[in-house]
């Protein structure tokens, strides 16, 4: 899930803690084009205020509409679908002939909105099944990989939390400006670092610090292909043993900060003492980032983020030369 929709289920708990009427729209289906993704959200109050989006304005302004009609004082989770033909929807803002479907959940207590902030509030990543028939939604702890929303008759199941991963090396200033824009970027964040006169002093809302040498956090990471693994320390000693088993595996990115010239002893090193193959070391971004000119923390960290999405993406984004050149 991204963080606009997060930020609709911390909406919708604090309006149900103050005693308002809510309701909860889930995208469970799309047909041609659509503006929002399955699983996005959007919340609206009983005066009509309303938290998150699922078109470009249009369904929402039809929801309120409905909701102040009193047509949307649910008892139960109901479904709603916009745009079966052209004509609605071009009413509704959806590219010509596409439809959207929405599952829409009165929210109470049995929705148990305040457990699941709580368990992504830990950073963990949760399957959340929703029972259509009460309203009820019980959590479980979402297999690895489990990205998948699936509507049945009976209930409804989502995945919420942060599919994408960040391990970050080294616990710098640099460190805080990345992990916070991944962290507005939907990734789920974790720093290591075993040095105590950095560890002591980084705290940040969200990201995880763990202070075990960087090779044992790797391992038991478990990279996949939707992880990313950034060392930034300038120590060999730690980036190297990050960097020796983040490029055996699947991890979609892994970068390196430093100099070319210091990345080409990098990957000599790597390769006389750690055996790494050259198309293992090929997977290595370094200089790290894309080249926009960056020298600050925060506009090398912007570039590291580029390219990590250019990467994601499969865009081709080209090596860069000289992304930093510290």
């Amino acid at each position: 899930m991204d963080n606009l929709d997060l930020g609709v289920l911390r909406t919708a708990a604090g309006w149900q803690a103050e005693g308002r009427g809510v309701v909860l729209g889930t995208i469970t289906r799309t047909w041609g084009s659509a503006p929002r993704p399955v699983g996005s959200l959007v919340a609206v109050r009983d005066d009509g205020l309303i938290a998150g989006s699922v078109s470009g304005g249009c369904i929402e302004d039809d929801l309120i509409a409905q909701l102040r009609a009193g047509s949307l004082q649910l008892a139960r989770p109901t479904p709603l679908r916009y745009g079966v033909g052209a004509e609605e929807a071009r009413r509704f803002g959806l590219p010509c002939g596409g439809t959207l479907e929405l599952l829409l959940e009165p929210v109470g207590p049995a929705t148990g909105l305040p457990a699941l902030l709580a368990c992504l509030a830990r950073g963990e990543r949760v399957r959340r099944t929703l029972d259509l028939a009460t309203g009820a939604a019980t959590l479980a702890p979402a297999e690895p990989g489990a990205d998948t929303l699936v509507l049945s008759a009976a209930q409804l199941i989502s995945h919420h939390g942060p599919q994408w991963r960040l391990l970050v090396i080294g616990a710098g200033q640099m460190t805080d400006y990345l992990a916070q824009m991944a962290l507005a970027l939907g990734y789920g964040v974790t720093v290591c670092d075993p040095r105590a006169e950095y560890a002591d002093g980084f705290a940040l809302d969200g990201v995880a610090l763990t202070r075990d040498m960087p090779d044992d956090v790797v391992m038991a990471f478990r990279p996949d292909g939707a992880t990313a693994i950034v060392a930034l320390t300038h120590d060999p000693k730690l980036d190297d043993l990050a960097l020796m088993e983040a490029l055996r595996s699947p991890a979609f990115y892994v970068g390196a900060i430093g100099s070319r010239v210091n990345q080409a002893k990098r990957r000599a090193r790597l390769a006389e003492h750690f055996d790494l193959s050259a198309a293992q070391l090929d997977r290595l971004h370094g200089p790290v980032g894309l080249d926009i000119g960056a020298r600050t923390p925060p506009e090398i960290a912007l570039s590291i983020l580029a390219e990590m999405t250019a990467v994601r993406y499969r865009a081709g984004a080209a090596r860069p030369e000289a992304g930093c050149a510290a």
